[in-house]
């Protein structure tokens, strides 16, 4: 299965605290009057997709910019929450760069790239100063300063905030610098369309097919350079935390024209999301991190507990997370607090109707600062959790459980942001590079931002400076070729008539990723996903029932197609969690743990990035290999004890 080709990330030399700086300097050049001869394609407007077409756009490059929702302001980058990090230190507690780059690699169980981590660490301030400008109302102290928030997996508060809709407020800052390029004709906003193939001439990345939403029709659209800023994968569960239009189709169509997918298999499962109530339900919602902040989390010390939470007595509540972690306590970070929480539920200590729950408490830090204070800080978000379980969290627990949330794995990029495809581009979410095996919450929107506002402007322009860009139009053969291939899928999808609908494959699909490809992995589950997800998707192209037809707005064919690629996807996700005979962070394969349940890594034979290659329908994919070196972090168990 394993390929000997090494891949080449294209790290600058130098040491770590220079080398972006460096690379800015030796990077190629496109003079501010030949820009405006240069076209970008951006796909996808949430934080990174938004930063980076307001960017380039001011810059002077002609972007076109592509959005699946009716406005660029719906982009899941609003579901964020919590806050956004950076290494500002104002509150004098001990942050520094050098410590977010160490919390962010140490989080990412040493599964990341240094040198891109560090670079996120350093342009983090900048974000800050950018989004002020903008008029983002960060909440601040009394004296005048941004405040801070703590969130998991570090010992200083670093994160930012705006209440409890810190990416609503940052996607209207970028949003609004890019509306303005839009009113100056800078960017063309292409509104209800859903990208369904990439367009290579000539090995360079030069266009992609589009379907407009609204009256179905195909279109093609060109340029000299393609971003794809589309977010993760998180909904090949199903059930996950991300918006219903949220899918892998974007990148995963550029993966089958050549660009890597690299550790497909680390997705993160969040701890502090509403739990699943019912078969039927479509998504889940997050509670955000930041109530851990003054939240306990805890569960009843003996099974089958019937008593109400608030009648529970102190000596009768194992506060677990402090009890195991009493270092970070209700802050350890996302894949430990989830491990946990699952221990709980496993050893029948579970709470609410279906035992599938922990209690989140905020008591004792309403009794500490009353109840103005909490409610300054998480009151949309305890509206949010009252309108949906129907009970006031200011006077009952919250109940809470791990939920699929955000993807660390995603297309392989090199330093550059660029792709295994000279000219594809990839930005946020929907690459692989800054998390390793785990995010930190509060990094997302860190690394979409920084993305977007500080790396792509100079690794694009040196694309450029450095490469023949050949004039090419939509008459291209390479165009006709791809809209006819989005075409043949659309009209077999629709010639099928079967007996099942989409989301019954979807829920299959996710159920099967849950249960072998979730929070817990085995070698015997991940073979067992494999064959069913190899049967479902066989079953999926002869029974699968898509009403309608083509030639206009159809919402059941659009869902057939991102399910289509689930099916692909979820069998290269199992594959790769297989071949990765380890756990680490978010990667927990039950016959790699410590005597207390820790993941136990192999540092001597996976300290690297797993890429595949696509190959074709029905053949096995390649796995190349990027290996990480750690010259600046001493590689070592991790621990928040």
């Amino acid at each position: 299965m394993s390929s000997s080709n090494k891949l080449d990330p294209k790290i600058p030399d130098g040491p770590l605290a220079q080398k972006w700086d460096k690379h800015r300097f030796d990077s190629k050049l496109v003079n501010p009057a030949n820009k405006r001869k240069y076209s970008v394609i951006v796909v996808g407007t949430g934080l990174a997709g938004a930063s980076a077409a307001a960017t380039l756009a001011e810059l002077g490059y002609n972007v076109s910019s592509f959005c699946i929702q009716d406005s660029s302001r719906r982009a899941h980058s609003i579901a964020a929450q919590g806050g956004i990090n950076a290494a500002k230190n104002y509150q004098n507690d001990g942050d520094s760069i050098q410590r977010l780059f160490y919390d962010t690699v140490k989080g990412g169980d040493y599964r990341a790239r240094e040198a891109n981590v560090y670079r996120l660490a350093q342009v983090s301030n900048n974000i800050i100063d950018q989004m002020v400008a903008q008029g983002v109302p960060f909440a601040r102290e009394y004296g005048g300063y941004l405040d801070n928030r703590s969130f998991g997996g570090a010992q200083v508060s670093r994160t930012f905030y705006a209440r409890g809709q810190t990416g609503q407020q940052l996607l209207l800052g970028a949003y609004s610098g890019m509306m303005k390029m839009v009113a100056k004709g800078k960017i063309k906003e292409y509104n209800r369309r859903e990208m369904l193939d990439l367009v290579v001439v000539n090995g360079q990345a030069r266009g992609i097919i589009t379907r407009n939403l609204v009256n179905g029709e195909l279109e093609r659209h060109v340029a000299d350079a393609v971003l794809l800023c589309t977010g993760g994968y998180g909904n090949v569960f199903f059930l996950s935390t991300n918006a219903m239009a949220s899918n892998v189709t974007a990148a995963w169509r550029a993966h089958k024209r050549g660009a890597y997918m690299a550790n497909p298999c680390f997705t993160q499962i969040h701890p502090t999301c509403i739990p699943v109530h019912g078969d039927y339900q479509s998504k889940l919602t997050l509670m955000s991190e930041s109530l851990r902040n003054d939240g306990r989390v805890w569960v009843p010390k003996k099974k089958d507990e019937t008593r109400k939470p608030n009648d529970i007595p102190e000596e009768d509540r194992d506060y677990y997370l402090e009890r195991v972690y009493p270092s970070f306590g209700n802050l350890a970070p996302r894949d430990v607090s989830s491990r946990q929480a699952k221990y709980r539920t496993d050893e029948g200590l579970g709470v609410g109707p279906t035992k599938l729950a922990v209690y989140l408490d905020f008591r004792d830090a309403i009794k500490r600062d009353g109840l103005s204070t909490i409610a300054g800080k998480y009151g949309n978000l305890f509206e949010m959790y009252e309108r949906i379980v129907g009970e006031d969290p200011y006077k009952t627990p919250m109940m809470i459980y791990p939920a699929v949330h955000y993807t660390m794995g995603g297309l392989w990029v090199d330093y550059n942001l660029q792709s295994t495809i000279p000219g594809l581009h990839v930005l946020g979410e929907a690459n692989f590079s800054d998390h390793g095996a785990n995010r930190l919450g509060a990094s997302a929107l860190m690394q979409g931002l920084a993305d977007g506002y500080f790396v792509i402007p100079y690794t694009l322009g040196h694309y450029f400076a450095s490469n023949k860009i050949e004039k090419v139009s939509t008459d291209h053969e390479a165009f006709a070729e791809a809209e006819t291939k989005v075409k043949q899928q659309s009209d077999k999808l629709l010639s099928l008539k079967g007996s099942r609908t989409v989301d019954e494959f979807h829920r299959d699909l996710g159920h099967i990723m849950w249960e072998e490809v979730g929070m817990a992995r085995s070698e015997q589950g991940l073979k067992k996903a494999i064959s069913d997800i190899r049967k479902l998707k066989d079953q999926f192209w002869k029974d699968v029932n898509v009403p309608g037809n083509s030639g206009n707005y159809n919402f059941e064919l659009h869902k057939a197609q991102r399910v289509a690629d689930f099916l692909e996807l979820g069998e290269l996700m199992a594959l790769d969690a297989l071949e990765r005979n380890e756990s680490c962070g978010g990667h927990f394969r039950t016959e790699y743990q410590s005597q207390d349940g820790e993941a136990v890594r192999d540092d001597e034979k996976f300290c690297h990035v797993a890429a595949w290659e696509w190959t074709g329908e029905g053949k096995s994919p390649i796995r190349h290999v990027e290996e990480l070196k750690y010259e600046n972090v001493k590689l070592a168990t991790r621990s928040y004890k």
